[in-house]
């Protein structure tokens, strides 16, 4: 198999393109510095994991700026801590301020020559517009979890994406699917038969961070550690014909 053959490429956002742990870090990092013992960043990131994958599945029509105010709601009260809904507010509106990954928009923009590119994120629509700006390339689609009032892993979200595929006249095996997270994408698609591609961000670092823990490995067809990798290989496939 090679990345050629694909006509469109479809991306999940947060932990691919852009940096959710250190915006979530950041956005948290006051609120943890109020706790008597200091938790380190992964323990921190792991709550939010669990906190967030919950609320999904409890409200997953809830726009996910909305949502992260429940998050931070629900660590403060978990970590015995005072809080204020002001900054309960504040947390939900922080994704804008995320960083996005170094490698992102210019390897975006190398795709775009070649791909129609579409996002799939568990995102609202306006937390992503902002964030959108930091990856500087026009999508030809966006899917958000708003959109279709459900977040990923649902199956909705998948059978979504692939009539909006269907829309640009791209089949879903001339698609692939491009994220970090196996538990909100990978593992899905492959349950939806979704080729894949791994962009391992954390593969320097132990446990699963913001990403609910799973199980097994992702089952994908093609692994990078980073988005310029991916780039590079596209690049030598054209070189070598």
């Amino acid at each position: 198999m090679r990345l050629t053959e694909f006509k469109a490429l479809t991306f999940d956002c947060y932990g691919t393109l852009i940096d959710w742990e250190a915006g979530i870090a950041a956005g948290l990092s006051k609120l943890a510095a109020r706790l008597p013992e200091p938790l380190s960043r992964d323990r921190i990131l792991e709550a939010h994991a669990r906190h967030e994958s919950h609320q999904q599945v409890l409200t997953p029509d809830m726009p996910y700026n909305r949502l992260l105010q429940v998050v931070y709601k629900r660590l403060a009260e978990e970590w015995g801590l005072a809080y204020t809904w002001e900054e309960a507010l504040a947390y939900g509106q922080s994704v804008g301020d995320w960083p996005a990954f170094p490698d992102s928009a210019s390897t975006l923009q190398y795709l775009k020559k070649y791909f129609k590119l579409v996002i799939v994120s568990n995102v609202d629509n306006e937390s992503f517009e902002v964030s959108n700006r930091k990856l500087d390339v026009e999508f030809d689609a966006i899917v958000t979890a708003e959109d279709v009032g459900s977040y990923k892993p649902s199956r909705r979200n998948f059978e979504y994406l692939f009539d909006v595929l269907s829309s640009l006249g791209v089949k879903k095996e001339e698609s692939l699917h491009i994220a970090d997270s196996n538990y909100h994408d990978l593992q899905p698609a492959a349950e939806v038969g979704l080729r894949s591609c791994w962009i391992y961000r954390r593969f320097e670092q132990r446990g699963f961070g913001a990403t609910v823990k799973t199980l097994t490995e992702p089952s994908v067809d093609f692994k990078f550690t980073s988005m310029a990798q991916l780039v590079k290989a596209h690049h030598d496939e054209l070189a070598n014909g």
